[in-house]
Order: C-alpha cells, then sequence, then structure tokens
C-alpha cells in the first residue's frame, strides 16, 4: 500500500459553493498557516469574498475539461466540496489526480444523499437501524399504499432537495397531498419522482457528523439542528434555521453505539460494493425508545451545524481536510473547544416559500462586538452579496448564520439572539427558540 502524502507546507485550496458552510469553512481555513491561496467558485457571497479569490467565471462553465486544466495551471493541491450538487454530480471523480487530492466522496458514494432510495437498500443490507419504508414510482401505487395504511408517517422525495422534501404526515389527507406535491406538481423537479413513505419515528434528533478517510472513522462532537421555520417546531421544513454544539442528548456511550451500529457498518457495506467513502458522513439520527436511528445521510458538512462546528474546532482544517482525503486520518488528532457553540439563521420574509432579495442589511459590526470576555460572536454570510455601491445586501433565504461561543447553551443562545437583534434589513426573522428542546424545564420530545 502506498503510503499516504503528507500535507504540503504550503498548501493552495479551491473551496467549491457560497452559502454559510462555506464561509464557516473558509473562515476556519484561513486560519490555517499551511494555506497559501484560498480560490472560491462563489465569490458573490460578502463573506467569502474577504477570505479568497475568485476562480475566473468563464471557467466554471466551459465544461470539465477546462476547469481540471485551470487547477493544474494555478496548482490546485486540495479540493474542499461544500454543497452536495456538484458531489452528486461527480466533481470529485473529476478533480482528483495522483498530486491532487479532493475532500468529498465519489458520485458513487454520494448517492447515501442523492438517493435516498439507494440508502434504504445499503442500510438494509448493512442491518443499520432506520425507520420501515417502501419506496413508490408510480402516484397509483403510493396512494394505494396510503389507503392502506392510515397511521402517521413520514412522507420523502428520493433525490437532492436541498435538505427539504421532507412531508411529517399526521393524517391520510396530509399524506395524499404531499404525494400530490412531490409526484404530481413536482415542487422539487425530478428528485420526487421516486418516493420514500416510511413509519414517523418519534424522541429527539441529533446531528452526528464523521470525517471518513476510506477506513478510519472520526466523529465529530453531536449537534441539534432546527428544521422548521417556526418557534416551538412548526411549519414547514426549512434547510435549517439553527444549531448548536454540543448536544448534551447523548453521552459518549450511545456514541459508541452511534459508530459501531450505524458508522462501521454503512463504511463497509460500501466497501463491500468496491465504493470508498473519504470525507464527511452526516448522519441525521432520531434517539428513540429503542436506540438511536437513521433519518437521512449527508454527504456533506450539514448547514447550520458546520457553523457552530467550526467556531468550536481546535486544529489546522487544511491538514485536517487533507489527512481525510489522503486516507491518514488515524495520524490526526481533533479536538474541540469546550465552549457550547449556538447559530441563529436570519431569514428573508417569506422564506421557505417566495422571497425578495436586495434588501440593505445593515448591524453585523455591532453584532460581532458583543460577548464577555470569554464569549464571542462570528456572523457567517449565507444569502448575502453586494451592490455596485457598495451596499451589503440579502439574495438568499437563509441570509446570516450569527454564531455565537459561551461556556452554556443558555448563554450561547441568549447571546446568538442579542446579535440577532443588532442586525437589521427589512422583513427579517429568525426562531429565538434553538435549544430549547433540551433547555425546557419539562422536555417533550420532538416527532418526525
Amino acid at each position: 500500500m502506498a503510503r499516504p502524502r503528507p500535507c504540503p507546507d504550503r498548501c493552495t485550496v479551491l473551496l467549491l459553493g457560497g452559502g454559510g458552510r462555506e464561509h464557516a469553512l473558509a473562515w476556519k481555513l484561513v486560519q490555517s498557516p499551511r494555506l497559501e491561496r484560498l480560490w472560491l467558485t462563489n465569490p458573490q457571497n460578502a463573506g467569502l469574498s474577504a477570505l479568497g479569490e475568485p476562480c475566473p467565471p468563464e471557467i466554471l462553465t466551459r465544461g470539465s475539461f477546462h476547469f481540471d486544466r485551470w487547477c493544474d495551471q494555478v496548482g490546485i493541491d486540495l479540493v474542499i466540496v461544500g454543497p452536495e450538487g456538484p458531489l452528486a454530480d461527480g466533481i470529485a471523480d473529476q478533480l482528483a489526480t495522483d498530486r491532487r487530492l479532493v475532500f468529498g466522496p465519489s458520485a458513487n458514494a454520494a448517492q447515501l444523499e442523492a438517493d435516498k432510495a439507494f440508502a434504504k437498500e445499503v442500510m438494509r443490507q448493512a442491518a443499520v437501524p432506520t425507520a420501515e419504508a417502501r419506496v413508490f414510482e408510480r402516484v397509483e401505487a403510493a396512494r394505494e399504499y396510503l389507503e392502506a395504511h392510515d397511521e402517521p408517517c413520514v412522507i420523502k422525495a428520493s433525490g437532492l432537495c436541498a435538505g427539504k422534501g421532507v412531508y411529517v404526515c399526521e393524517t391520510p389527507a396530509e399524506a395524499q397531498e404531499a404525494i400530490d406535491q412531490l409526484m404530481i406538481t413536482r415542487v422539487f423537479g425530478d428528485a420526487g419522482g421516486r418516493v420514500i413513505i416510511e413509519e414517523k419515528l418519534i424522541g429527539q434528533e441529533l446531528s452526528v457528523l464523521a470525517l471518513v478517510d476510506g477506513r478510519t472513522i472520526w466523529l465529530l462532537d453531536p449537534a441539534q439542528d432546527h428544521k422548521q421555520v417556526h418557534e416551538g417546531d412548526r411549519g414547514p421544513n426549512t434547510g435549517g434555521m439553527g444549531a448548536y454544539c454540543p448536544t448534551p442528548l447523548v453521552d459518549h456511550a450511545t456514541l459508541k453505539v452511534i459508530e459501531s451500529e450505524i458508522f462501521v457498518p454503512i463504511v463497509d457495506a460500501l466497501r463491500r460494493d468496491g465504493i470508498e467513502y473519504r470525507g464527511v458522513l452526516y448522519a441525521g439520527l432520531m434517539l428513540t425508545a429503542g436506540g438511536p436511528k437513521v433519518l437521512e445521510f449527508n454527504c456533506r458538512f450539514g448547514d447550520p451545524e458546520c457553523q457552530p462546528l467550526m467556531t468550536r474546532l481546535q486544529g489546522d482544517l487544511v491538514e485536517i481536510a487533507w489527512a481525510t482525503a489522503a486516507g491518514n486520518l488515524d495520524a490526526q488528532t481533533i479536538d474541540f473547544d469546550p465552549r457550547v457553540s449556538c447559530c441563529v439563521v436570519m431569514c428573508s420574509e417569506g422564506y421557505p416559500g417566495p422571497y425578495e432579495k436586495g434588501k440593505v442589511i445593515t448591524g453585523i459590526e455591532a453584532a460581532e462586538a458583543l460577548g464577555g470576555p470569554d464569549e464571542s460572536v462570528k456572523v457567517f454570510h449565507a444569502g448575502t452579496t453586494r451592490t455596485s455601491d457598495g451596499d451589503l445586501v440579502t439574495s438568499g433565504g437563509r441570509v446570516l448564520g450569527v454564531t455565537a461561543l459561551a461556556a452554556t447553551l443558555a448563554a450561547a443562545r441568549d447571546l446568538a439572539n442579542a446579535a440577532c437583534a443588532e442586525i437589521h434589513f427589512e422583513g427579517s426573522f429568525h426562531r429565538h427558540d434553538i435549544g430549547d428542546r433540551v433547555l425546557a424545564a419539562t422536555e417533550t420530545p420532538t416527532n418526525h
């Protein structure tokens, strides 16, 4: 077996993606003494634009050959892929060479996220605990199944839906409407051509992310995301309204169970099929009365889980990403700040439905000035850009990830909310209750 290559002393990195997750990754990358240059595919993001150099726009549209040749010309050593779309399309297969590494799984491995039916089959073969499910490609068959099963269920589009495409249905009428939306109206396009109908699990949701280098699996500190748009976990699912890390929902013993019963079997099952997984493997879990069960797998950092993780990560992200891509993760030590980080997402009015862009944003400097001697605030840009006049304006539904670091979850959440109050743009809104599932005096399990 070839000896894994060491990380270059001066490493030129290409970062793909332009959201809050990528701003958090770039913010951590530029802290590395090994970073030579950082190239960006999406410099329109006003937070990213200050941290790296933009790729020539024409390179991104002229096809894979020209993109690969440009990477050679500027000496890209390491490609870090943020979003799931390029991974599902095979960007890791396209750009990886003998001298250039890619942090992110191959297209075959990325099917764990890009094709939920594929993921269910792999989990079945590997005996990974998950919800009982059926896959349907015909509307009539899905309707007949629902007519014969009137219990609450969860209906999912099998393809990529940017963190959406999941309907939690309490009644038969809601389930039939979900089928209409996904398979007839096609609100998520071809992603809804095949749907999964699965049992509704009850418990607390949990996000556990791991770095995987093909064989070595390194679990990161667990986080908890909040998908529903409204306070109290109400309303439609979004890409994520906030997250905190670490969560007290699991102890070390439970994490070992998650590693041995979920991560190890799924990575081994892929390897038996000739698929070597390298990159981030994200498991969305439900902590049920019968133990942790998988809701979904993602093939990249979660957004907004990435923001609290990066603010707490201690160490060199360039080295960590290189070791993961090189198959040398067992030589790394990954530590986290003992404090708690809480990210609150500020959104455009109307999100997750239609929204207007171009709203002027103010107050970020005041927000980042908050905090005591052992506290801090960092505002990550998700959907922002600058006008020709230099004004910072909104350009997406999720606009900012206001992320606070403090000694406790309550203190971090309060600081993040206080920072949000300093930031203003027309129609902005955010949830104030991130972390309430564990902070509430009387816990009530959430449903999925």
